[in-house]
């Protein structure tokens, strides 16, 4: 068995998920399950320091109820921000389970919601998370918008692997220089806990030796049958360019399409970098 492999049946067994679960309405903390980031830097050799990373895992909301206190039910839709040096990401179904377990709890307001919901997460991440509830008269301005960069999926080649291969990224520059933004709409790993796929539009912006458009987006559809959760693909995205490609400044941020309510958009960058936050097509 492979490190990896070992690593992720680890991960698989102290999980109660991918199982029949029993659902709760009524408010039930214990319901959140944590991944170690360790998990999968330790694969990559990922050092955060020595790369000076920042980034952050940014989750849209978009099934929050509960009751008032006469028992009247109110929605929401949060905005969630798990700062990438927490000890442990969150695990998205759990998150879920969780969310809907505020269902049937009264509670005295919109804040009292928003500040439980971020003490938990802290408390289950062991770091920085930021939580901000929006009433959805508040939301009418959030329009679907667009990455801007160059569009790489309409290239005329032909596919036969879908098994993650970081070598498609060896020789993959040019010798210029350049300063730009390459994006990606077939970008599609899996669950490690559900088996369930994950689709995603990916941004890429980058200064150095100019990238290859081919390599790159085999290496991107070499996602196909890989498993793993949303924040670790991201990281091993953007350690394998920063590997082979050797930019000198690079930043991936990666918008997933939604699943049960939730949608996942982490991004890693080495400079000064601000992602563009808009809701996709697909979301």
């Amino acid at each position: 068995m492979s490190k990896a492999s070992h690593i992720n049946k680890k991960i698989l067994s102290d999980q109660l998920l991918g199982k029949p679960v029993e659902y709760h309405d009524i408010y039930q903390p214990l319901l959140l399950r944590t991944v170690p980031r360790s998990f999968s830097r330790k694969l990559l050799s990922f050092d955060l320091n020595q790369i000076k990373l920042t980034g952050e895992d940014i989750w849209t909301l978009y099934e929050i109820s509960w009751l008032n206190q006469k028992g009247l039910p109110q929605v929401a839709i949060g905005e969630l921000v798990l700062d990438i040096r927490s000890t442990n990401l969150i695990e998205s179904k759990s998150l879920k389970l969780y969310l809907n377990s505020f269902n049937q709890t009264r509670f005295s307001n919109l804040e009292a919601v928003q500040k439980t919901i971020e003490h938990d997460l802290n408390y289950y991440a062991i770091g920085f998370v930021r939580v901000t509830l929006f009433q959805l008269e508040d939301a009418r301005d959030k329009t679907i918008g667009h990455l801007n960069g160059v569009c790489i999926d309409k290239q005329d080649i032909s596919i036969s692997n879908y098994e993650l291969n970081p070598h498609y990224l060896k020789n993959s520059t040019a010798q210029d220089i350049v300063e730009e933004q390459l994006v990606s709409h077939l970008l599609k790993s899996n669950c490690l806990i559900t088996k369930q796929p994950d689709w995603a539009t990916i941004q890429i912006s980058y200064h150095g030796f100019r990238i290859y458009h081919e390599p790159l987006l085999r290496y991107l559809i070499s996602y196909r049958k890989h498993y793993e959760f949303h924040e670790q693909c991201a990281e091993r995205i953007f350690h394998d360019i920063l590997k082979y490609c050797k930019p000198n400044k690079l930043s991936v941020y990666i918008r997933y399409t939604r699943r049960g309510g939730i949608d996942i958009n982490p991004w890693r960058s080495n400079t000064e970098y601000v992602p563009y936050l808009t809701r996709l097509v697909r979301q």
